[in-house]
């Protein structure tokens, strides 16, 4: 009796993890192994904050949740201690979260792999996608570079003017 109630409750958790798989749009799988209780706090407050679910799993309910689908490739790193960080709205941010915590804890904290947007990527792809700016800094580098020839046209005629109102208050002063 006790073992199908146990065996319920990790086919539940398997569906749980497969699912937030299938809605994150990135994970961050890491190694915790070693890291003190006060530190993983504070990383956890600071995931929370930013929307980012951070949870413990054991490899085999996480072998099983992704199962043998598009994801597959991932298994190869459920191994040790696994962490893993999912974001539903916002790619980079665990990333860059985790990406720092692991170079500040280089001997506890390591980045295996992540998921962005359905695609396996190794752990130093993900540390490439942890360093990229923030979503808001992105998009005002795109808008100001839209933004150069627009006002580079407005100098041209601002000139013209500006020379013709110069020319004129010469033009003014010696009459």
């Amino acid at each position: 009796m006790a073992s199908s109630v146990i065996l319920n409750q990790k086919k539940q958790k398997v569906l749980e993890i497969s699912e937030k798989f299938n809605k994150a749009v990135s994970a961050v799988i890491v190694d915790y192994k070693g890291i003190s209780v006060e530190d993983d706090t504070k990383l956890r407050k600071e995931l929370r904050e930013k929307g980012i679910e951070y949870i413990v799993v054991k490899n085999s309910i996480l072998k099983f949740a992704i199962g043998d689908g598009d994801l597959s490739d991932i298994k190869e790193y459920f191994e040790g201690s696994t962490a893993i960080g999912f974001s539903y709205d916002d790619v980079v941010a665990p990333a860059k979260i985790l990406c720092e915590f692991a170079e500040k804890y280089k001997d506890h904290f390591n980045i295996k792999a992540g998921i962005v947007d359905g695609q396996v990527l190794k752990s130093e792809e993900i540390i490439a996608v942890g360093k990229l700016p923030a979503k808001e800094v992105l998009v005002s580098q795109v808008l100001s570079t839209l933004n150069a020839p627009i006002v580079g046209f407005a100098n041209v005629l601002i000139a013209n003017i500006r020379g013709l109102a110069i020319a004129l208050d010469q033009i003014s002063k010696k009459i």
